[in-house]
């Protein structure tokens, strides 16, 4: 009897698509998968470049001292990815939280002002496109130092998507909702903290997640052209020095606490908003 190996394929993949994935699945095996693809394509590529490239068992070996004494201090210059870590977070905060402070209001009031959309619109579509680093210089000539230089190039990045975020989400406010309040004769500042504020809160979290995202991105740029001390610092200065194990280590540092971050601002989303986060394939 002849097999049809095809038909059998065919029939075996289909019945996968059909499968619903459990939630062991969706949480363990399929992210596993995932990684393990990553770390076959790492190994494969080392495997063609060993004089260069190490492979996982490698670099994971060569990365013992730092994954198990994160907070050593052995000079002023040598100490733990977990004090570089936490340097690099704190110009992350600092900018983040000040661009924060500035551009929610700015958003509420683009959203709410015609005359202040037409005036500041065009200055946000010019400036939002500019790459950070081209910020950098004239950071430098404005403090002088590195560290204030940082948070200002963080800032001024971090500010346009939430600006543009909020202001969608004021001017997103059902008509119906703001005639009510006007028949109600409520005041203007209440029609913005019972209505329009709970209504773009939605809105405010993802222009806060991308804005955060941005800048710990940037924070990684900005410190291998400044310096000092920081993880990005580090991932030049160890590239400099040929040490692709202590890179390799840096960047899954890097990615971890990026999701990490994303992950906090959506739990704080879901508890002001009273509201699940929704959950996308991207």
């Amino acid at each position: 009897m002849q097999i049809n190996f095809a038909a059998i394929a065919v029939a075996g993949l289909s019945a996968w698509r059909r499968l619903k994935p459990s939630l062991l699945q969706e949480t363990v095996v399929l992210p596993a998968l995932g990684f393990a693809g990553v770390l076959a394509l790492w190994w494969a590529i080392a495997l063609l470049r060993p004089e260069l490239m190490p492979t996982p068992p490698e670099a994971f070996v060569a990365n013992l001292d730092y994954l198990l004494h994160p907070f050593y201090r052995r000079g002023p210059g040598d100490v733990g990815i977990g004090w570089l870590l936490l340097a690099s977070l704190r110009r992350v905060v600092l900018g983040f939280g000040l661009a924060t402070l500035v551009a929610i209001p700015l958003g509420f009031l683009v959203g709410m002002s015609r005359r202040a959309m037409l005036a500041l619109n065009p200055l946000i579509q010019i400036f939002k496109p500019v790459s950070p680093l081209a910020w950098l210089p004239i950071a430098l000539a404005i403090f002088n130092l590195a560290e204030p230089s940082a948070i200002f190039v963080i800032f001024i990045t971090s500010l346009w998507p939430t600006i543009i975020n909020t202001a969608l989400g004021v001017s997103s406010v059902s008509q119906d909702y703001i005639d009510v309040a006007r028949v109600l004769e409520m005041p203007r500042w209440r029609q913005i903290t019972k209505i329009i504020w709970p209504a773009s809160l939605p809105y405010i979290f993802t222009g806060l997640r991308i804005s955060l995202g941005i800048a710990w991105l940037v924070i990684v740029a900005v410190e291998m052209l400044t310096g000092g001390l920081g993880i990005g610092f580090f991932v030049w200065d160890e590239w400099n020095r040929l040490n692709l194990n202590s890179v390799f280590l840096a960047i899954v540092i890097i990615g971890v606490t990026g999701l990490l971050l994303d992950y906090a601002v959506s739990r704080i989303q879901a508890l002001v908003t009273h509201r699940a986060v929704a959950r996308s394939n991207f």
